[in-house]
C-alpha cells in the first residue's frame, strides 16, 4: 500500500520538555487511524508537525513523499480540523463553506450542504455566535466535504450530543466507503469510535506505545479476576498492563492472546476471564493503576 505519512525518529522539544520523543510510524493510503492517548501525551504536537504548523526538533517527516513545510503541493492535500479552530470575526457559517473550495481541490458542495442540513446549522449565523457543538459540526462538515487525501480530526465531537456524534460516525463511514482516503481521528471517546478504526496508534508521554492493526487488538487483552495468590500465579511470565487488588482478590489485565490451555488453567484455578475494550486497554497502558514497568517490557 502507498505510504501517505512516513515518520522516523520524530521529536519535538520545548526546552527540557520532550513533547514528542523519537516517534516512528507510517500511515497508509485508504485507512482510518485512531491517534489515541491522554491530554498532553503529544498527539496534537504530532498533528501540528504533520500539517507543517510547527517545526520538528529532529527526525524525518514525509507526507506524500515530501517535507510538508511551505510545500503547497502537499498542504493542499491535507485537511486538519482542530479542536479549537479559529475563524475571522465577521465570518458566518456560509462564508466558511464559500471559502473552503479555495483550500480543498476535492471540495464537494453537495455533500457540504447535505451535512449542513443533517446538523441543522444556521448558514447566516456568525461563527463567533455558535455553540461549542455547532462549531464542532462546522468542522465536521469541512473535514468530510473536503475529501482531502489526508483528513485529520482533532477531538471532532466536542459539544456534540450522542445523536450528533453518531450522525458524524455514520456520515464518515458512508463517504469513506465511496471515497476512500486516509483519515486520522484523535479522540477520547475511544469506545464510540473503536469499530470505525482500522489501525491504532497510542501515544503517552511523547512516546509511541502501540502501533497495531485494530483487528489484531480486538480480543488481544483479557481481564483476570480471582483470589490474589492464584491470579499472581497465573500472571507469571505474562505482560500485565493493570493490577487492582481489593481485599483478598485481584483484578489484572493481561496483554496478548490467551491460549486454550491458559484459559483451561485459569478455570482450574477458579479464575474468571473477561474481555477488555480498546478504551480500557488504552487507559491501562497510559496511566491509572497500570504497572508501567511490566507494560513497557
Amino acid at each position: 500500500m502507498t505510504k501517505i505519512v512516513e515518520v522516523s525518529g520524530l521529536s519535538k522539544h520545548y526546552g527540557k520538555v520532550k513533547a514528542v520523543d523519537n516517534v516512528s510510524f507510517k500511515l497508509e493510503e485508504g485507512k482510518i487511524y485512531g491517534l489515541l492517548g491522554r491530554n498532553g501525551a503529544g498527539k496534537t504536537t504530532i498533528m501540528h508537525m504533520l500539517t507543517a504548523q510547527i517545526f520538528k526538533t529532529s527526525g524525518e517527516l514525509k507526507v506524500f513523499g515530501e517535507e510538508p513545510y511551505e510545500n503547497e503541493k502537499v498542504l493542499n492535500r491535507i485537511c486538519f480540523i482542530k479542536e479549537s479552530q479559529k475563524y475571522p470575526e465577521t465570518f458566518r457559517v456560509k462564508d466558511v463553506l464559500n471559502v473552503s473550495p479555495l483550500f480543498f481541490p476535492n471540495w464537494d458542495k453537495e455533500l457540504a450542504m447535505a451535512l449542513v442540513e443533517d446538523f441543522r446549522l444556521p448558514l447566516k449565523r456568525r461563527m463567533k455566535k455558535l455553540s461549542r457543538g455547532m462549531l464542532s459540526a462546522v468542522g465536521i462538515v469541512v473535514g468530510l466535504a473536503s475529501r482531502a487525501p489526508l483528513t485529520i480530526f482533532d477531538e471532532p465531537y466536542l459539544g456534540l450530543d450522542a445523536v450528533a456524534r453518531n450522525l458524524f460516525y455514520d456520515r464518515l463511514l458512508q463517504d469513506y466507503a465511496e471515497y476512500p482516503r486516509t483519515i486520522v481521528l484523535s479522540t477520547h471517546l475511544i469506545d464510540e469510535v473503536s469499530q470505525l478504526l482500522e489501525h491504532v496508534l497510542v501515544i503517552d508521554g511523547g512516546k509511541l506505545l502501540l502501533d497495531e492493526e485494530a483487528e489484531t487488538l480486538r480480543g488481544n487483552a483479557s481481564n483476570v479476576v480471582g483470589a490474589a495468590s492464584k491470579v499472581e500465579d497465573f500472571l507469571a511470565g505474562k505482560r500485565i498492563i493493570h493490577r487492582a487488588p481489593f481485599g483478598g482478590l485481584m483484578s489484572a489485565t493481561v496483554l496478548g492472546q490467551l491460549s486454550a490451555q491458559e484459559r483451561m488453567r485459569a478455570t482450574e484455578l477458579g479464575l474468571e476471564i473477561g474481555p477488555v475494550s480498546l478504551q480500557q486497554m488504552v487507559v491501562h497502558m497510559t496511566g491509572g493503576n497500570g504497572n508501567s514497568e511490566e507494560a513497557a517490557q
